[in-house]
């Protein structure tokens, strides 16, 4: 598998884009992606299809809030598409958008410090040009940083999350396919195995199945960072399966793997009811969509490391609670 001409693509459309300003960047969306291009996002931005949308809405007004950004890339990756067996080509990045933020973005008052946005990336790569992109970003990470408190509880730590203890996901060159091949099967066993919330085994147990006992879990703002599969139990995973029912199946759009890392996307990824409570919210029966992208690093048979993108503006707008709306009021 040869995915050299994919990756040298997304390399440039980032050169070139991190280059650009002002409608250059628009220029550079449009030299990059093909005319039927998708392009899906956290809210508030959500799924457009024109460029010129994309550009006008989020990487210019973006670029306008933080200055002299820097793209601090952790992750690269690409591979054959497992969810439509091969058919797709797609390219993951993921790192931290880092610059200095002196001017307002969505209502968030600047600070004139560094800020760091944390995002995951995954592109469609057809004919040489990017059909499609998800590009999952934390803006409550964001937030916390420009000192706000957008939850009122958060479980595990909260803290900017390094890249992989290695330091060894910037797959610039093909990584050996057999390695990819494990990899994915290290994930689907995982989704297979704990995705329904029914193995019928204690929680820890359940979990060591698939992963590492020093396993590594970056989640997002609202939940945090947590160590050990112990910890890892109490801090997020019994929580969140404590506040959850009625969970539909797992749907993804793209689920990849090369070398040591993998990864998978959807739109979304499942819905379920909080009829428990989340969030330090009460229960409720609204029904509410998780858009999330993992990142993976597999060590031997089993899982490592793992980075979490969800939605959380998106969910709590579900709930009736309009994070954004509030500061601007506020504001």
């Amino acid at each position: 598998m040869n995915f050299q001409n994919e990756k040298k693509l997304v390399r440039d459309f980032y050169k070139s884009l991190d280059a650009a300003s002002g409608e250059g960047i628009t220029s550079v969306l449009k030299s990059f992606t093909a005319a039927n291009y998708k392009w899906r996002a956290f809210h508030p931005f959500n799924l457009k299809t024109d460029v010129q949308d994309v550009s006008d809405n989020f990487w210019q007004p973006f670029r306008h809030a933080v200055t002299n950004v820097q793209r601090r890339m952790d992750v690269f990756f690409a591979g054959d598409n497992f969810i439509d067996s091969g058919s797709s080509v797609w390219v993951c990045s993921m790192g931290h958008l880092m610059g200095l933020f002196d001017n307002p973005w969505l209502g968030i008052q600047p600070t004139g410090k560094m800020v760091m946005l944390r995002y995951a990336e995954f592109h469609q790569v057809v004919d040489g040009k990017i059909t499609e992109t998800a590009f999952y970003f934390d803006i409550p990470h964001f937030m916390i940083q420009a000192g706000y408190a957008p939850f009122q509880e958060q479980t595990a730590a909260h803290m900017v999350q390094p890249g992989p203890a290695p330091h060894d996901a910037l797959l610039f060159e093909d990584a050996d396919p057999n390695a990819g091949q494990s990899t994915l099967a290290a994930i689907n066993f995982m989704i297979e195995d704990l995705g329904q919330w029914q193995s019928g085994l204690p929680l820890v147990e359940e979990l060591a199945r698939s992963w590492h006992d020093d396993m590594v879990w970056w989640g997002p703002a609202g939940i945090g960072a947590t160590y050990t599969i112990a910890r890892y139990a109490e801090q997020h995973s019994a929580p969140f399966r404590a506040a959850f029912t009625e969970r539909s199946g797992t749907g993804h759009i793209a689920r990849i793997a090369e070398g040591n890392y993998g990864g998978f996307f959807g739109w979304p990824n499942f819905i379920a009811k909080p009829t428990g409570g989340y969030l330090g919210l009460p229960p409720s029966d609204k029904s509410s969509e998780f858009r999330v992208i993992d990142i993976y690093r597999r060590e031997g048979d089993k899982l490592q490391e793992n980075w979490v993108f969800i939605d959380m503006l998106h969910y709590l707008k579900q709930q009736g609670i309009d994070i954004l709306g509030q500061i601007k009021t506020v504001g």
